[in-house]
C-alpha cells in the first residue's frame, strides 16, 4: 500500500515538474518573440521592395484555392467566387539566426507590417474596389513570407449561351501586379493548375478543370514586360433544372398543337387550342429571355421555342383555311376534279377517313349500301311505270277529247262519261307537275348537300394530313434539341 502510494506521488511529482518546464519553455519563446519582433522591425519599412540589389528581381510565387463558385450571372456577365489566395516571397531585411533566439523558427504579425506585392485580379467587376484582408503573414527565419487571403472576386466572363441549357464556360481569373513590371516582380505559378481539393460542389456548376498559364504582356503603353497568371475556370452546367422547368413543359405543350387538328370542326375549339398553346409558349420565352444577356447568339432553348411557336402559327392559319373548307354549302363551287380524285379517293384511303357511320372493317355498310341503291333502282322504275302508266291514260285522254269533239259536231249532245273522262284526264295532269316538282326539288337539294359533304369530307381528309405532318416535326425537333444534351 505505501509502495503504490509513493509511486503515485512520484508521477504527480514528475507531471508538476514537466508542467514548470513547459511553460517556462513557452515563456521563453514569447520573450524571444517579442525581442525578435522589436529587433527585426526597429528599422524596416514596408513601402519599398524588400530586396538588397534594386536591380535584382523578386519572385512572388502564387497559389490559388477554390472553394466556391457563389454566382454566375449571364446577363451581366459576372462570375463572383470564393477563394483562397496563397502568395509568397523572400524579404531580404526580416532574417534572423533562430540559434540566438532559442531555436524560434518563424512567427506570425499582421500583413501590413511587411511590405506586399501589389497583386490584384486584372478582370475585376465588382463595383466595390475593396481591399485584400488584413490577415497575419508567417515569417520564417529565412526571411520567406506566406500570406494567405481569402477573397470573394467578382470578375467579369464572356458568357456565350448558344447551347443553353447544354452549355459550358470558360471563365478566365488574371492575377498580376499594378504597378511593378517584370524586371522588378516576377510572378511564378505555384501548381499547374488551381487548387480544387477543397471545392464546395455546386447545384448548377460542375467543376473541370481550372489550368494556369503564365503569359508576358508588353503593354502599348510600356516598353517593360508585365507577367500575369490566368487561371481559366471550365465549368459544365447542371441542365436538370432546365429540363423539367423549361425544356418538358415546352415539349409538351407541343404535342397539343397537332391535336388541334383532330377536334371536330363542329367543337368551336379549334382556333382557340392553338391560341393558348401559342400563349403558353410565349410566356415559357419570356422567362428564358429574362436570364440570358441581350446579345446576338440565340440560346438553343430559344431557338427551339421560336421554331415551336412558328409551328403553331403556321397550323393556327392552316385551322382556318380548313374550317372555311368545312363550312363550304350548296353556294360553292363544286369539289375539282383533282381534288376528288388525290384527296378523295387516295388520301382518305391512306389516313383512314370515312364518312359518318363508314368503317374499313365493316362489310355489313357496304350490303347496306348495295341494298339502299337496289330499292333506289326499284323506286325509279315503279316511277316510271306510274309516269308511263299516266302517259297511256293522258293519250287515252286526248283519244277521248277528239272523239268527244267529233261526237259534239255531229250529234250536238255530249255525254255524262266523255264529262268525267275529261275532268280525270285534268287531275292527272296536275298531278304529273306536282310529282316532277318535288322531285327536282329533292334531287336539287341530294346534289347540294352531296357537294357539301364532299367538302366537308375534303376538310377533314386535310385535317388528318396536317396532324401527321406536324406531330412528325414536333418529335423531329423534340429529338434533336435532346440529342444536344449528349
Amino acid at each position: 500500500m505505501k509502495r503504490n502510494s509513493l509511486s503515485s506521488f512520484y508521477v504527480s511529482l514528475w507531471l508538476l515538474f514537466t508542467a514548470v518546464i513547459l511553460q517556462a519553455v513557452e515563456s521563453a519563446k514569447g520573450k524571444y518573440a517579442h525581442l525578435l519582433f522589436n529587433e527585426l522591425f526597429e528599422h524596416y519599412s514596408n513601402a519599398l521592395r524588400p530586396v538588397e540589389d534594386t536591380d535584382k528581381v523578386l519572385n512572388v510565387t502564387l497559389q490559388i484555392t477554390l472553394s466556391q463558385i457563389k454566382d454566375m450571372d449571364e446577363r451581366n456577365q459576372i462570375l463572383s467566387a470564393y477563394l483562397w489566395i496563397r502568395q509568397s516571397w523572400y524579404d531580404a531585411y526580416l532574417k534572423w539566426d533562430k540559434d540566438k533566439y532559442d531555436g524560434l523558427d518563424s512567427i506570425r504579425i499582421p500583413s501590413n507590417l511587411v511590405w506586399r506585392p501589389d497583386i490584384v485580379l486584372y478582370n475585376k467587376a465588382d463595383d466595390d474596389f475593396s481591399e485584400p484582408v488584413n490577415t497575419n503573414v508567417v515569417l520564417r527565419y529565412d526571411g520567406k513570407i506566406t500570406w494567405d487571403a481569402p477573397a470573394i472576386t467578382k470578375s467579369s466572363c464572356v458568357v456565350d449561351v448558344s447551347y443553353f441549357p447544354f452549355d459550358s464556360q470558360q471563365c478566365n481569373l488574371t492575377f498580376g501586379s499594378w504597378t511593378y513590371n517584370g524586371n522588378q516582380v516576377d510572378i511564378i505559378n505555384s501548381l499547374d493548375s488551381g487548387d480544387l481539393s477543397d471545392f464546395v460542389e455546386d447545384v448548377e456548376w460542375e467543376i473541370h478543370g481550372m489550368p494556369a498559364v503564365k503569359n508576358v504582356i508588353t503593354y502599348g503603353c510600356c516598353s517593360e514586360p508585365y507577367p500575369d497568371v490566368t487561371f481559366t475556370l471550365i465549368l459544365k452546367r447542371k441542365s436538370s433544372f432546365y429540363i423539367f422547368n423549361l425544356l418538358l413543359p415546352c415539349i409538351l405543350i407541343s404535342f397539343l398543337a397537332p391535336l388541334g387538328f383532330y377536334l371536330p370542326a363542329d367543337s368551336g375549339e379549334k382556333v382557340s387550342l392553338g391560341v393558348t398553346v401559342l400563349l403558353a409558349l410565349t410566356v415559357f420565352q419570356l422567362m428564358v429571355a429574362e436570364i440570358m444577356p441581350p446579345s446576338e447568339n440565340v440560346p438553343l432553348i430559344g431557338k427551339y421555342y421560336i421554331a415551336t411557336m412558328t409551328m403553331i402559327t403556321a397550323s393556327t392559319a392552316l385551322t382556318i383555311i380548313i374550317m372555311n373548307l368545312h363550312h363550304c354549302g350548296s353556294e360553292a363551287k363544286p369539289v375539282p376534279q383533282w381534288a376528288r380524285v388525290v384527296i378523295l379517293d387516295y388520301m382518305s384511303k391512306i389516313f383512314f377517313v370515312y364518312d359518318v357511320g363508314e368503317n374499313c372493317t365493316s362489310p355489313k355498310r357496304e350490303k347496306e349500301d348495295e341494298s339502299k341503291l337496289e330499292g333506289d333502282d326499284s323506286c325509279q322504275r315503279k316511277h316510271k311505270e306510274v309516269r308511263s302508266h299516266l302517259s297511256n291514260r293522258n293519250d287515252d285522254c286526248d283519244l277521248t277529247e277528239k272523239l268527244n269533239g267529233n261526237l259534239n259536231k255531229s250529234c250536238g249532245v255530249p255525254g255524262e262519261n266523255v264529262r268525267e273522262a275529261v275532268n280525270c284526264c285534268s287531275c292527272y295532269k296536275t298531278l304529273i307537275k306536282n310529282i316532277e316538282y318535288i322531285a327536282n326539288c329533292v334531287r336539287d337539294h341530294k346534289a347540294n348537300r352531296a357537294k357539301g359533304i364532299e367538302w366537308k369530307k375534303v376538310a377533314k381528309v386535310m385535317d388528318r394530313f396536317f396532324m401527321w405532318i406536324f406531330f412528325i416535326m414536333v418529335f423531329f425537333m423534340s429529338v434533336l434539341i435532346i440529342g444536344k444534351a449528349a
